[in-house]
């Protein structure tokens, strides 16, 4: 019978849970996860290895994308399995590709090094099924106070949409901001859904005083209007 009593598992970290810490070397310097990015959000993400075909087209497009992360208060940090020298080789082959109208990209955000693999397995992004030797494509938006708040998972072969990790980040802030949830699909400008009605007053009171400023389709489906 195989002993289990050797066996170390991590658990998993979960949506609401603090962020686990770490200490890491990129290509960036040294730095204290999360602690160095308190008062930002962060995009901590994952991917299999360095000169992957796949993982060269996200990371083209993440630092493409940089400046507009960096406009919504949110850093990047990413990571693989490979040695820092590794990540600094291929990211200076990175600058000499073209793809998809991006060229000469520099990748500024840092990457760190994880070769004993500590901070893949600390976030799960080592899953067995697909591989022990490569970390999966994960994503983990982390707020300003260090809470997971949303965690991706992508297989080997598939590659990000960036779309949605933007609209994600977009879609959080606008729920912190203002005390609302977005609905299927939602983008900046479109309606929101206000908190569930509390109590039967509350219900009717909405179901018969709605507004130009909000509507409900039943008691526990109210909108409120966005101003374009």
């Amino acid at each position: 019978m195989e002993d289990t009593n050797n066996i170390t598992q991590n658990r998993m970290p979960l949506i609401g849970d603090a962020a686990p810490s770490f200490k890491a070397v990129t290509t960036q310097g040294d730095i204290n996860f999360p602690e160095d990015y308190a008062g930002k959000w962060v995009i901590l993400f994952s991917h299999p290895a360095d000169f992957t075909p796949v993982c060269t087209t996200e990371f083209m497009t993440f630092a493409t994308l940089a400046d507009e992360f960096k406009a919504m208060n949110t850093e990047l940090v990413g990571l693989s399995v490979d040695s820092l020298y590794a990540h600094i080789a291929w990211l200076r082959k990175i600058q000499e590709l073209e793809w998809n109208g991006m060229k000469n990209v520099e990748v500024k955000f840092p990457l760190i090094e994880d070769i004993r693999m500590t901070v893949a397995n600390k976030y799960g992004m080592i899953q067995p099924g697909q591989s022990n030797t490569q970390a999966v494509r994960a994503v983990f938006i982390i707020d300003p106070q260090g809470i997971i708040r949303t965690i991706l998972y992508y297989p080997l072969s598939t590659g990000r949409n960036f779309d949605e990790i933007k609209r994600i980040i977009q879609a959080l802030q606008k729920a912190d901001k203002d005390s609302v949830a977005t609905p299927a699909d939602w983008r900046p400008g479109d309606d929101v859904i206000v908190p569930t009605a509390g109590s039967c007053g509350v219900a009717k009171d909405r179901m018969e005083s709605q507004d130009d400023d909000q509507y409900c389709l039943d008691w526990f489906l109210c909108f409120r209007k966005e101003k374009k």
